[in-house]
Formats: C-alpha cells, structure tokens, sequence
C-alpha cells in the first residue's frame, strides 16, 4: 500500500469512526442534559459518580481494553489457519474463566462496598450519601458482569472483520442510559440511572447477539485452566491492565480527595470530565483507533520512515483540532455550562463546574495526544514503556492533586494532616479552586506522560519529525488566539446589548455564534499561517478520488 493510498484510507476509516463516536456522544450529551436540570452538583448525583468508580475499575481492569489486546490476536490466528474448533474453543475458555472472575470480584465486592465507600472511595462523604452511594454500586455491579462478556462478544466480532455491531454496541448502551433517565429517574430518582445503565449493558451485549448467530459461534461449558493457550492471553493482559490500572487509580485518587471537599466539587469534577471528553472522543480516541493498525502493520515489517510518517501525520492533524478545541471551550464554557444545566444550577455550582472544565480543557491536546503515542509502543509490542510513564504520570498527578487542590487546609486529620503542619501556607482556600486544581493535576500528569513517551520514541524510531511537530504547535496556538479573541469580542458585545442571560434560545443563539465565527476566524488565520494540516484535511477529506488515467 502507498503512503497516498494509506493516507486516503485512513482519512475514510476516521470519518466512519467519528461519526459513531459522534452518535453516541449525541445521545450522552442529552442524557447530561436531563441529568444535570435535575441533580445538578447535590449528593445524589455525586453519590452515582462516586459509586460507578469501582465497577468500571473491574471492567477495566478484567474485560475491558486490556483483554481485547491480548486475545483478538491470539482468536484471529486460529480463524487465518482455519482452526474453527480452536478458536471457538479458546473464546469459551476465555469467555467463561472471566465471567467467573469478575462474578468473584463483584460479589466481593457487593459484600465490602460500605467500607469500601467509607474508607477507600469518599471517606468525605456524610452518611446519608454513603448509604446511598453504596446501594448505587451494587446495583451498578450486574452492568459490570454483562460487560464481562459482551466485550469480548466485541472482540471475536472484530476478528471475523465484522464492525457494525461493534460500533452500535456503545450506542445502545447510552440508548439505554436515555431510558432510565427518562422513564426510570422520575419514580426512581438517581436509581433509575443505575437501573438505566444495567438495560443498556444488556442491550450493549444483544445487539451483537444477531452477528454471533451468522459467524456461527460456538460455546462450551468449560474453564479451561489447564489450556495454556488461555494462560498467554492472560500474560499478554497484565502489563495491559497495570497501565489501565493506573489511569483508573488517577481517577480514585481525586474522587477521594474531592469528597474531603464535600458532594459538590465531586459532582462538579464530574460534570467538567463529561464535557471534556467530548472533543477528546471526537479527536485522540478516533485518529488513535484508526491509526493503530496501521503503525502495527508498519511495525511488523520494519518500516521505520513509514511509522515515523504515520505518527507524525495523525500528531500534527490532532493538534490542528485538539488546541482549537480546548481555546474554544475554555472561552465558550460559561454559556455552554448554562446551556447544560438551564437553571439547575446556582452561581456558585457553575463556578465549581466551569472551573473543572476550564482545568481539564487544557488537558485536551495531550490526552488526545496520549491515544496515539502510546499506540505507537503497543504497535511495537512494548507494553512496559507506556506503563512506567503512566506510573510517573500519576505520582505528579498525586502530588499537585494534593496541593492544587487545597485539602490541606480544610482536611484537619489522616493522611493530609503532617503535611498540611509542614506546610501551612501551601493550598487555596476551600472554594471552587479546589476543583480546578485537581482538574489541573490531571492534566500535568498526562503532559508528563506524553513528553516522556515521545522523547523515547524519538530515539528509538530516530527522530519523530518534531521541527514539523513544532510548527504546527506554534501556527494552530496562534490561530487559535486570534479565535479566542473574536469568541471575546462576540461575547463582549452580546453583553452589551443586554442580550446575555435571557433564557435557553437567547444561549443557544450565543454559543453558535461565538462558536461559528471564532472557527471561521481559525480557518482563515490558519490558511495565512500556511499552516499544512489545513490542507491535508481539505486534500484527504473532502477533495474527490481523481478520474482513473488524471493526475
């Protein structure tokens, strides 16, 4: 395949990703609505947040990401060497042995959950909300189990170059969440939610069903313990899960000290990762996905120049969308957090909300970044490098959360109470600063992790185009600038025509503003700043295949 060819196919391969992506982010962003115009940042809502944090930290951590990894390789080759038996044989077996693991886990984990909550999750927490947060996660837990198998229903649907159910599967779990959210929430109040995301893991798992059917799968009643064929998978998960570990470890980490700060800044640092993760879907999660196997297939057959390429092509079109993107909801995120809540929220919340946003908005180009740099080791079947920068990541992150977040100043006792003796003048009073500093630490342990990671990978691979890298960092900042200051010009003058907080229309009409002509401004300024990305995105996107025999 030529590098136009590929490029042309990646590009495609993007659009139909994002569009998924998108679609699913659609029916989330109107779940947050009705979530957030009735809990805003109270204890309910907090209470859910807090009680889903170890369920998906089983997920993860078992079936998640990590198994796929391992055994989607490992399934394809017996079907490449048309072992049919094999294959389904190892699918039961890895089938089976996590269900059964993850079924001991929750169950222990059903049992802990009040000591659990009280000492691990949100020692914060009064004990209203703790009750409440508890019954949330045992509820929550039967979610986890269906996932247990649905994933890697995903996983064997993929080998077998089937991806429309997989890519639906997301959908409907959301689609699920919609209900309970509209039909469930009001006789059952957050519960409904719990019960919500429970029918949408269901329908996450049935949607593929319908596929399994026609690849003729195959399942028997059997572990398979002594089949060393499933003890590689497992070895291949490990370095796999302790990275994923980590990245749910960071979030832990700042719920518990969040909930030493009270109910509302855990809601509120909820509401900002929601939000953020919007853009960051849409960019590092999308281009990371499409561009995996590719730098695997390079990988594979030692292509250096073209990994080089690859990386360098899905960095820079990353930062084009990335950097706009955290300029443009650090200054639209007021009137878009109204937008949001309309009304459920005081003064007070939306200051705590936009201050977890503004924070987490500058982390937006390095998680996106993050998708693709740690693939490239993945690609090189390194799964160790990424895994000690995740570890230096969360230690920086540990720290600044710690001092950031101003919790020495209002945690009089435990782990905080020496250093807050050692150190009194450290921290920032108990108000909405303390959000955002925890937002802040996140985003700094993640921008460690990445220059880390590409600082090696630019020995390894001997150079990673970094003066192209550079450029482009340095033309899409000031575009965006120049982005930033029309958005400020436009809200200034809405201001000034007594326009601004007169109900949902008038915000509508305001952020489509702001947002419409601050991108027209990036496009134009980014065309003068000759800045290439531009052109590749019109030349791989949207210019026509050329008639066969033109050039």
């Amino acid at each position: 395949m030529t590098a136009e060819t590929r490029t042309r196919q990646l590009a495609r391969s993007t659009i139909i990703v994002v569009i998924a992506f998108g679609a699913a982010k659609l029916i989330s962003l109107a779940q947050t609505f009705l979530i957030a115009n009735v809990f805003g940042v109270g204890a309910e809502w907090a209470a859910y947040v807090t009680a889903n944090r170890i369920p998906e930290i089983i997920f993860t951590l078992i079936a998640g990401g990590a198994l796929a990894h391992a055994f989607i390789p490992i399934f394809s080759g017996y079907l490449a060497r048309n072992d049919t038996d094999g294959a389904w044989r190892i699918a039961s077996h890895v089938v089976n042995t996590i269900f059964c693991a993850t079924f001991v886990v929750s169950l222990i984990v059903f049992l802990i959950a009040p000591w659990l909550v009280a000492n691990v999750v949100a020692p914060g927490f009064d004990e209203a909300t703790s009750q409440q947060t508890v019954e949330l996660m045992r509820i929550l837990l039967v979610s986890t189990l269906i996932f247990s198998v649905s994933g890697i229903m995903m996983g064997i649907l993929q080998s077998h170059n089937h991806f429309l159910s997989p890519a639906l599967a997301p959908i409907m779990f959301d689609v699920g969440i919609l209900a309970g959210v509209i039909f469930l929430m009001p006789p059952f109040g957050v519960r409904g939610i719990a019960l919500g995301a429970v029918f949408g893991a269901a329908l996450h798992l049935g949607i593929q069903l319908p596929a399994l059917f026609r690849v003729r799968a195959r399942w028997t009643r059997e572990l398979g313990l002594r089949d060393p064929v499933l003890w590689r998978v497992i070895r291949l998960m490990l370095p796999r899960v302790a990275g994923l570990g980590v990245f749910s470890l960071n979030f832990l980490i700042m719920t518990n000290i969040a909930s030493r700060l009270g109910t509302a800044p855990v809601a509120a640092l909820d509401w900002g990762w929601r939000l953020m993760q919007i853009p960051q879907t849409l960019i590092g999660t999308a281009i990371g996905t499409v561009i995996f196997p590719t730098l695997a297939a390079l990988s594979e057959v030692g292509d250096e120049r073209g990994k080089r390429e690859a990386l360098s092509g899905a960095l820079r079109v990353i930062l084009l969308t990335s950097i706009p993107a955290s300029v443009g909801i650090i200054f639209v995120g007021r009137p878009l957090i109204s937008l949001l809540e309309r009304g459920a929220f005081d003064a007070a919340a939306s200051a705590l909300v936009y201050n977890a946003l503004s924070m987490f908005a500058l982390g937006i180009v390095v998680h996106s970044a993050l998708e693709v740099v740690a693939r490239g080791f993945y690609a090189d079947k390194d799964t160790l490098t990424p895994l000690w920068a995740a570890l230096g990541g969360a230690a920086i992150n540990f720290v600044l959360a710690v001092v950031l977040s101003g919790v020495t100043r209002v945690e009089a006792n435990g782990l905080f109470n020496h250093f807050a003796e050692q150190f009194p003048g450290i921290g920032v009073p108990a108000d909405v600063g303390n959000v955002g500093g925890l937002a802040l630490a996140n985003s700094l342990g993640v921008t460690f992790e990445v220059l880390v990671l590409l600082w090696i990978l630019r020995r390894r691979w001997h150079g990673a185009d970094e003066s192209a890298i550079a450029r482009t960092v340095v033309r899409t900042l000031a575009a965006s600038l120049l982005m930033a200051l029309a958005i400020v010009l436009v809200n200034a003058l809405w201001t000034a025509l007594g326009l601004a907080g007169r109900g949902l229309v008038f915000t509508v009409i305001q952020i489509g503003l702001e947002t419409g002509i601050g991108l027209i401004v990036f496009i134009v300024a980014a065309l003068l700043l000759q800045i290439d990305e531009i052109h590749y995105v019109r030349n791989r996107l949207i210019r026509r295949r050329p008639v066969e025999g033109t050039a």
